[in-house]
């Protein structure tokens, strides 16, 4: 059976569900969306992933032309009409299509996409024996230039950094923002595990507020693990006991090296471990 994908209140094959050329979306970039899982037939944290779209949406002065009620609506019918009870699912919103030229003005429809389909981002023995990463060169976007709180469809800088890692064999690469702190990775948050603690970057590091991410911080607070938001650098994470990686489609993803560094023993550690029984814990009882 076609997938079958929502644009703009109606289902379209996938080979039929196509949008202008002159969207603004395609042309510019210019548009936002959210990565989205489900789990038994349940959207794991519907809520606040709409509530980010519309945050992301506001912040580069879009209008999103339905309800937030119909959004979690059109994206539950998506999986529902597409069978889908295990899948990720891709919220797009365009500015829409209009003339040659940057001014948003003269965009007319903004266009709503949701598209439900399996992901596999990584191989299943990488969450076994852990994954390698690498620092990339290229820099997080200063907040001031385009603010990483924004996901928007201008992922260029994530895509030129994941160049860099794929180039070195690596599926994640490490981004620093502008003061050389650790930022994130190129579609996922980082963790550093020291001493028992469990560090993270904040906000002011320059990173997406990820989903997955706040519901780790959640799950290793009522463990009893003491987490801290702080800024680090390349050296918290050489000398770190173990390293995790989290986002809607990883999850929650072991690093045992970086830079050529062993993380810890070079395997994944008891806390990640633990924190990822916890999260499939935690995904199977909000379904």
């Amino acid at each position: 059976m076609s997938l079958k994908i929502y644009i703009g209140g109606k289902y379209y094959d996938k080979a039929d569900a196509k949008i202008s050329v002159y969207d603004h979306g395609l042309l510019y970039g210019d548009g936002v969306f959210e990565g989205i899982r489900a789990y038994s037939g349940r959207v794991f944290r519907l809520q606040q992933h709409v509530d980010r779209l519309y945050e992301s949406a506001r912040s580069i002065h879009l209008e999103i032309p339905i309800s937030r009620e119909e959004m979690a609506k059109a994206i539950t019918g998506t999986l529902a009409v597409n069978n889908l009870v295990d899948a990720y699912v891709r919220v797009v919103v365009t500015r829409g299509a209009g003339s040659l030229g940057l001014d948003p003005r003269k965009t007319t429809d903004p266009q709503i996409i949701v598209i439900a389909d399996a992901i596999s981002l990584y191989p299943a023995e990488l969450y076994e024996h852990g994954l390698k990463i690498i620092t990339a060169g290229t820099q997080r976007n200063h907040p001031a230039a385009l603010n990483p709180r924004i996901k928007s469809l201008n992922y260029l800088n994530n895509i030129l950094a994941k160049i860099e890692g794929t180039n070195a064999g690596c599926l994640e690469a490490l981004m620093l923002n502008h003061k050389g702190e650790i930022a994130e990775c190129t579609g996922d948050n980082i963790f550093v595990i020291r001493k028992g603690e469990v560090h993270t970057p904040g906000v002011d590091a320059g990173i997406l507020e990820g989903i997955t991410r706040d519901a780790v911080i959640e799950l290793a607070r009522e463990a009893g693990y003491k987490v801290v938001e702080r800024s680090m650098d390349r050296h918290d994470v050489y000398i770190a006991d173990e390293v995790f990686l989290t986002g809607t489609a990883a999850e929650v993803i072991p690093v045992v090296e970086c830079d050529g560094r062993p993380i810890g023993t070079g395997k994944p550690g008891p806390i990640t471990k633990d924190l990822l029984k916890r999260f499939h814990t935690l995904v199977r009882e909000a379904s």
